[in-house]
């Protein structure tokens, strides 16, 4: 049997105020980029848009609602820290939008909540941890922070993880990289939700791929992608708006393109690219890849052995992968460069002038800057509503709006 030992978990809670450091990444830099009204305009709001939400306020409930069902607080809070970044972002497929999950998944006991990953292998830049069925985002955080001291002692830190949980946004790891010179990867199993090219039934996860790359004056590239056509909980919030979702989006239990999100919640996900004719062989390709560097390398549950999406009844047993690389054991001058590439593709000539060019991550700043100019982050009313539900179930404060 492998030699087992435990590594101190360094502090999982983060202040408010260092999650905002943390997802900003100098949005005043970035003002300076493009003045365009379509990028940081201020959003039209409508009667099915809630009232601005603080974000200390949005990570009090979070946390509130995990602690209220017997998770430790500093796991609760590095939760609360992964579903609050995917909000103030703009992924609100996995922010709030998850919380009810990772209650449920604590309450059934499939999940232990306040479990603390050990090392199973360690050897020079490499290591294998067993996530003891905690919460992702402590075997995340756990991980990357093991794969960030690799790095700057080897120059390469790759780490892979069994028996862990839904871990939330990618990028949260990959920017735990960058955010101190390393340029950070990520990966994770997922339920199985993607039909392979030509086929009508689930074998892949959406597997997301995010890779986070510094650059001068606290830039970055951030690139978060699942490896399907869209994330099932963009899915999710179609269904909670009463919306259809895109053509592409997802197939029928027959294999047939729908716009409906019920019945795509019943049947499967697109890979990348849609129909074959499309190419969405190479979103399979990639799905493919993240499984080989995740349930395969950890010896986790993989591809279609992975317990079906929102089931209870078995632990999760997800693998998954972080990489962090010193960019300065290669070519010096890498954040130089990392500016002048994205500086150039900002300041291309569009097609469309009201569109100005972006590089990854442009978006999300978007997003974080238009929340601090009105104090907090808005939800769609039905998010209210199932978010107040909540509260009054677990017998936790509700969130206060700003009025």
């Amino acid at each position: 049997m492998a030699h087992v030992h435990k590594l101190v978990l360094k502090r999982q809670t983060v202040p408010i105020s260092t999650i905002q450091r943390i997802v900003k990444n100098n949005v005043d830099q970035c003002r300076k980029v493009s003045t365009s009204q379509a990028l940081w305009a201020t959003k039209t709001h409508d009667e099915n848009t809630s009232s601005p939400v603080p974000v200390a306020e949005v990570k009090r409930y979070a946390t509130d609602c995990m602690v209220s069902v017997g998770v430790k607080e500093d796991h609760a809070s590095a939760l609360a820290d992964v579903l609050v970044a995917a909000d103030y972002r703009g992924h609100y497929s996995h922010g709030l939008n998850r919380l009810e999950m990772y209650v449920q998944d604590i309450k059934s006991k499939i999940c232990d909540g306040n479990a603390v990953p050990t090392i199973l292998k360690d050897k020079y830049s490499t290591a294998l941890v067993n996530g003891q069925n905690s919460l992702g985002p402590v075997v995340g955080n756990f991980c990357m922070n093991l794969a960030i001291e690799k790095a700057k002692k080897h120059g390469v830190g790759w780490v892979a993880a069994n028996n862990s949980n839904h871990y939330g946004i990618a990028g949260w790891y990959s920017m735990l990289a960058a955010n101190q010179g390393l340029m950070g990867l990520s990966f994770t199993s997922t339920s199985p939700l993607v039909a392979p090219t030509r086929a009508k039934n689930a074998a892949l996860g959406t597997n997301p791929i995010t890779l986070a790359a510094p650059a001068l004056n606290g830039d970055q590239f951030v690139l978060d992608m699942a490896t399907c056509t869209v994330a099932v909980g963009k899915i999710e919030l179609q269904r909670r708006k009463g919306l259809p979702i895109p053509e592409g989006w997802a197939i029928d239990t027959n294999g047939k393109i729908t716009t409906s999100a019920d019945v795509a919640m019943k049947g499967c996900l697109m890979p990348l690219g849609g129909a074959e004719e499309t190419s969405g062989y190479k979103g399979y390709g990639l799905a493919a890849l993240v499984e080989i560097f995740c349930g395969i390398s950890a010896g986790a549950t993989y591809g279609p052995n992975i317990r079906r999406w929102m089931d209870t009844k078995r632990k999760a047993d997800l693998g998954q992968c972080f990489i962090a690389v010193d960019p300065e054991c290669f070519a010096s001058g890498f954040q130089t460069r990392m500016s002048d590439l994205m500086s150039h593709l900002r300041h291309m000539e569009p097609a469309d002038p009201t569109k100005p060019i972006l590089v990854a991550g442009d978006p999300e700043r978007a997003h974080i800057a238009l929340v601090d100019s009105e104090g907090g982050i808005r939800y769609h009313v039905n998010q209210i509503t199932a978010s107040a539900a909540l509260a009054e179930k677990l017998k936790v404060k509700p969130m206060k709006h700003i009025s």
